[in-house]
């Protein structure tokens, strides 16, 4: 497959960039092709503005430059990961206004779904496992991503994947989570549809 993983992350020597570098390892690994977009080094404008607005009357807009070349780049792939920390147990605002713009009516959803295969979301929590699954962070955010937008979108293969315990400072920590992300990367294709 060819995979476009997205990266969402202000600091490039943060974990999330050396998940999304086990990731594509792990991709190139078990044959796949892969294009690392990282939505802060392009300068990607996260902020929905009128020309980018849904046009609830037509599916034919044009849209800004800069979201018709995202689109144009989705194109091109036929699955997609997304890479991000989770913050307030969402997307963080940059991922969240790239999906606002890029996923956008009559290109993602209306008179056309996406068509890519399949979509990992890959969120790197501080939160533990047992404290995100008590207060149910985990059953929002796996019906949010694979429900509401995935498969509002036409994608039917939708998996959340959360790294817990990010912030934990054991390096056996960090090692398990690196080795986690490769295999999410060389196992994409196998991967099972959850939390639907």
């Amino acid at each position: 497959m060819n995979v476009l993983t997205v990266v969402s992350h202000p600091r490039l020597q943060s974990l999330t960039f050396a998940v999304a570098d086990r990731f594509t390892q792990g991709l190139i690994d078990a044959g796949h092709q892969t294009e690392l977009l990282d939505l802060h080094r392009i300068g990607f404008n996260p902020v929905l503005w009128e020309t980018d607005e849904p046009d609830w009357s037509s599916d034919q807009k044009s849209y800004s430059l800069e979201v018709e070349a995202e689109m144009e780049r989705m194109r091109k792939h036929d699955a997609l990961a997304y890479i991000f920390p989770v913050w307030w147990y969402n997307l963080p605002a940059m991922l969240k206004g790239y999906i606002d713009r890029v996923w956008n009516n009559g290109f993602a959803y209306g008179s056309n779904k996406l068509h890519h295969r399949q979509v990992l979301w890959i969120g790197l929590a501080a939160d533990s496992k047992e404290s995100m699954a008590r207060r149910q962070y985990d059953t929002m955010m796996n019906h949010q991503l694979n429900v509401a937008i995935a498969g509002y979108c036409g994608i039917k293969n939708s998996r959340v994947e959360i790294l817990y315990n990010t912030l934990d400072t054991n390096t056996e920590v960090h090692k398990q989570l690196l080795m986690q992300a490769y295999e999410l990367g060389f196992n994409y294709d196998h991967a099972q549809v959850k939390g639907k």
